[in-house]
């Protein structure tokens, strides 16, 4: 859904800018980097917990009491790795199976379950909410991370879809400096599926897609050229099989 235009004080609309663009995607980056930040403290915080859990009373430094500092790790790549790989499927669409979503949340409830065992065992309220709070995080995160991503990506593509609908004679910035066989002058803002078209026509079975080719080709910011060479490249992958 786009966002709703800017009226300045005149009456007269206000284009957005491919600095807002820019922005978006800023937020998008420290978003990402935040989440996945919180992610890993909140999994190396269970951590000490799991490997009691899985020592069990065993002398330290034992070959049990050792290999108990395996379990964590080995659950949490787990998870790390489908957080990570259900990012790059959202950004391209693809739906995955109910066993990808089934993995997710069994290694997030073991973690859970295993990092609060021993307080429930002990009746320990207290302790109980301490080592519940780190798992409970990394399972909201998990699931809001990928939402957010997607929707941020949306709110680019509705800046630069919102700036290709504003007339001819609104007072805004030129449009970006043509480049190779691009129209010399536009006379509005250029819209995302525009972008997108001129790459999609400059490409060809040698090119490889990336951010600094799309820039070339069409001329974009640098923030937009991510986007449209990620939509370019779910393009000719679905062309390929």
């Amino acid at each position: 859904m786009n966002a709703p235009p800017v009226v300045n004080g005149d009456g007269r609309r206000v284009p957005p800018t491919p600095a807002e663009a820019e922005a978006v995607e800023q937020v998008r980056k420290q978003m990402d980097r935040l989440c996945w930040t919180g992610i890993l403290l909140g999994l190396a915080f269970t951590m000490t917990n799991v490997q009691s859990f899985a020592a069990n009373g065993a002398v330290a430094w034992s070959l049990p009491w050792l290999a108990a500092w395996l379990l964590d790790p080995m659950v949490s790549l787990m998870l790390l790795a489908i957080l990570r790989a259900e990012q790059v499927t959202a950004r391209y669409g693809i739906r995955t199976s109910g066993w990808v979503r089934g993995a997710k949340w069994f290694t997030l409830a073991a973690t859970y379950v295993m990092n609060t065992w021993e307080a429930y065992a002990a009746g320990a309220a207290d302790m109980v909410v301490l080592h519940s709070v780190p798992p409970l995080v990394v399972f909201v995160a998990a699931e809001a991370v990928t939402d957010l991503r997607e929707k941020l990506r949306e709110a680019v593509r509705a800046t630069v879809t919102n700036a290709g609908a504003v007339s001819p004679d609104t007072d805004s910035e030129q449009a970006p400096e043509p480049a190779r066989d691009r129209p010399p002058k536009a006379k509005r803002r250029t819209s995302f599926d525009e972008y997108l078209r001129w790459a999609r026509e400059a490409w060809n079975t040698d090119v490889t897609v990336t951010p600094a080719w799309i820039r070339d080709v069409t001329g974009c910011s640098r923030g937009l050229s991510s986007w449209l060479a990620a939509s370019l490249s779910a393009e000719v992958s679905a062309d390929d099989r």
